[in-house]
């Protein structure tokens, strides 16, 4: 559906696709997020993970994923620390 539709309609928006192999292995896991955005986070450190960077930090994911920041990442890492305590 277009992003503008959606928006006139108030409907969530889709999550942003990546690599056909991440986001049908992340499907299975859709249902946990109740924000689209952590849903694409989840995504991005999995492309991170598997990516031929030498180094896996947040920064250098959010470079390969062509995201502005690495404090998306961050935050989301963040949340589910909180969360998992």
């Amino acid at each position: 559906m277009d992003v503008e539709l959606q928006i006139l309609k108030h409907l969530a928006r889709d999550a942003h696709p990546t690599v056909a192999i991440v986001d049908e292995y992340c499907a299975e896991y859709k249902d946990l997020f109740k924000e689209v955005r952590n849903y694409e986070c989840f995504k991005y450190l999995h492309m991170g993970i598997i990516s031929t960077i030498k180094r896996k930090s947040l920064p250098e994911i959010a470079k390969v994923v062509s995201i502005n920041s690495a404090q998306l990442l961050h935050h989301f890492l963040a949340f589910f620390r909180l969360v998992s305590k």
